[in-house]
Parts: C-alpha cells; structure tokens; sequence
C-alpha cells in the first residue's frame, strides 16, 4: 500500500515531572525510491503544560501549511497517553493515528484498534534500534539549526541498553537526571515511517519555529 504521507509526527507524552515532546520526520524520495530520513522539527513542550494545550500544538503543526493532509501520528500511549490520544483524534479528525504502548517486551505486536486509532504495543528497543540503524546507514538527517537539535543528540548518543539486578534489559539515557524524551519523539516518528512508503511533497518546519 502506498500511503499519501511524508511527515510523520511522534509525540512522547510527558507527565508532571518530565516534558512532552514531539518531532516531525519527513520521508524523502527520489523517483519513488527512499533517499533519507529528515527531522523537520523537534521541540519540548513547556514543563507543566495541560494536556488540553498539547493538544492543541499538535494540532497546530497538523494544520500546518507544509503537513496538512500529508502527515500522520505516532502517539506514546503508555501510562496517561490513551486518553490524551482520543483527545488528539477528536481534534484531528481525518488525521491517521497510532497509539504506540512502549513495552520492555521482545515483539511488537498489533493492539485492538478503535475509532480510527491504530494500536501498537512496540519494546522499547526496537525504536532505540530502528534509530540507530537509520543513523549508522547515514539514512537519518538532522539539521543543525533545529530547536534542541543539541540536547536530541545528547539523548541518542547516551540511549543504550542496561540490564537490571532482575535481567531485565532496560532501554534509556544513561545517569540519573537524564532525558529520552526527544530522543522517543523522534523514534515514534522514524518507527510510523519506517511501516509506511510515502510520496514526498516538500519539506517542513514547524510553526512557530
């Protein structure tokens, strides 16, 4: 199936003590094959922001001029996401959407989809290791001047694998304060391109950036 979209946005629902971000990861080709990946947009919602707020900043870069009718979600929906992810389809209908429940899991597998909301439980790892090999194949492009460009590349340079006194592998940023949220918007959004072929319609940034 050909799917008439180039941006894909990943959105990393944060809570009380850790920011929301998202990222918009457009799927270029040339003469229908894939050339590369590119982050168009990266960012980290204020720390406290409302859900009904981020909502609407997903809407926002949805509705943008460059994404309108070419983009879909890809929304973590561990924890608090599912229900923030119904707000999200009420304010976008049209949009496709896939709630993505990260897990510690070995397979991703697919969820029961409802309303029009695909649902995907997906290890943690696998995101981690989707990245990763787009960035050692030199298929994923980060432009310098993207807001937080620095510290999303702090993120993906201290994501690896560390298993726990329980042998549990635990996937995330090494050392006690560190962030991942970026770094999981930007794979969310690498993980819903990677599933899809897209047509390329240009390139993006996102509003108010």
């Amino acid at each position: 199936m050909i799917y008439p979209n180039t941006f894909y946005v990943g959105v990393d629902l944060g809570q009380r003590q850790d920011h929301t971000a998202i990222a918009v990861v457009e799927r270029a080709q040339n003469n229908g094959k894939l050339a590369y990946y590119a982050v168009r947009g990266v960012e980290r919602v204020a720390l406290g922001t409302p859900y009904p707020q981020v909502v609407e900043r997903v809407k926002e870069i949805l509705g943008s001029y460059e994404l309108r009718g070419r983009s879909c979600l890809a929304v973590d929906a561990t924890g608090v996401g599912a229900p923030v992810v119904d707000a999200m389809k009420a304010s976008v209908p049209g949009v496709e959407i896939t709630a993505v429940t990260i897990t510690s899991g070995d397979k991703a597998t697919e969820g029961r989809s409802s309303y029009g909301i695909q649902r995907w439980n997906v290890p943690k790892r696998d995101l981690v290791a989707g990245v990763q090999v787009l960035l050692e194949r030199g298929e994923l492009r980060i432009a310098k001047g993207l807001r937080e460009v620095g510290p999303l590349v702090k993120e993906l340079l201290d994501m690896r694998a560390t298993t726990q006194s329980t042998g549990r592998v635990r996937m995330g940023a090494e050392g006690a304060g560190e962030h991942d949220d970026l770094a999981i918007a930007l794979m969310l959004g690498c993980w819903k391109a990677q599933r899809a072929r897209a047509v390329s319609f240009g390139t993006a940034r996102l509003p108010g950036t």
